[in-house]
């Protein structure tokens, strides 16, 4: 979702937005959400892994929607610390180059790889309470290849990063720009870019989610309560099914909070005369892009909250760990 875009310049504009306290504060909250992030996801996946009762198309979609996530506290985090304190890029050279390139490339790919995993666990609850006597609509061979494809799209729709991203050097010390005008002559067009990007990749998508679940709910409301007209299977498949919806609609609606406000932010100011972007602006986008940062870590707390599956297996792996480790 372009959290990359020469983020750090943004403080030139308003410099009271950064004093000590600040500083100290936000690498206190950069640093908590790059552990719960790091740990929390690095867990969803091990879990998966470990628990062939897990392995099912929705928690493979949940685990891919994790590795997309540690990207975040792997690629992106220990670039923003090092901003934050250092004001420069550390690594200069090829190797500098080719990581600028690389973290960019890999950040963005994040949330769209987010996206697309949302999407395939709404049709597959979708097909599981709408159509729920059919074979499943994603069986397990299906979702690898799925997966492997969430991969293969986000790459190619950010696949422009590799050519924009650049390292260049400055009086102060190098800093990883992107240099969109340079590449494609038009700065305009990264305006553009970015708003189709917004548009294809998260409204419109935030739009067919919301009608889905919408059908989903409805659906539920109109299916027969648990009682002496339904059988003990149909009670367990319902009671199934509602389980797991709290938890991935959870899982959406806090994707989206965290997303939305960050998305408005950016489309604000390509689009939106400079030189009335004011400080109070600024502070607005360092709160919504860390509101969107934030929602790497989300995601293993809802799967603890609303699945007693994941926290029966966290106590195993926890467990299983502790014994390796003894």
């Amino acid at each position: 979702m372009n959290t990359t875009a020469n983020g750090s310049s943004f403080s030139s504009y308003c410099s009271l937005i950064y004093p000590e306290a600040i500083k100290v504060g936000k690498t206190v909250a950069y640093s908590l959400i790059l552990a719960v992030s790091l740990v929390g996801n690095s867990l969803i996946i091990l879990t998966v892994y470990k628990t062939p009762i897990l392995r099912k198309p929705i928690n493979m979609l949940i685990a891919n929607m994790a590795m997309s996530d540690l990207l975040y506290p792997v690629f992106l985090f220990p670039v923003r610390l090092t901003d934050l304190h250092v004001g420069s890029w550390l690594i200069g050279g090829t190797l500098g180059q080719a990581w600028c390139k690389i973290h960019a490339f890999l950040a963005d790919n994040s949330s769209l790889v987010s996206i697309q995993s949302l999407i395939l666990i709404t049709v597959d609850r979708y097909a599981a309470v709408v159509v729920p006597l059919r074979s499943p609509l994603i069986s397990r061979k299906v979702c690898r290849c799925l997966i492997v494809g969430t991969w293969i799209l986000a790459a190619a729709f950010h696949s422009p990063n590799f050519f924009t991203f650049n390292l260049v050097e400055y009086q102060e010390g190098k800093r990883c720009m992107n240099q969109w005008e340079v590449i494609f002559a038009e700065k305009s067009s990264l305006a553009i870019y970015l708003l189709s990007t917004y548009i294809f990749s998260f409204y419109i998508p935030f739009v067919v989610l919301a009608i889905l679940y919408s059908i989903i709910l409805i659906k539920l409301k109109k299916q027969v309560h648990p009682g002496e007209q339904s059988t003990n299977a149909e009670e367990q498949r319902t009671r199934t099914n509602r389980n797991v919806l709290k938890m991935t609609i959870a899982i959406v609606v806090a994707f989206f909070i965290c997303w939305i406000p960050f998305s408005i932010q950016v489309v604000t100011f390509y689009f939106v005369p400079k030189n009335t972007l004011d400080c109070k602006f600024w502070v607005s986008y360092n709160v919504s892009l860390f509101m969107a940062y934030t929602n790497c870590a989300i995601n293993p707390i809802i799967c603890l909250t609303f699945t007693s599956n994941y926290r029966q297996a966290f106590r195993k792996l926890v467990n299983w760990c502790g014994a390796v480790q003894g």
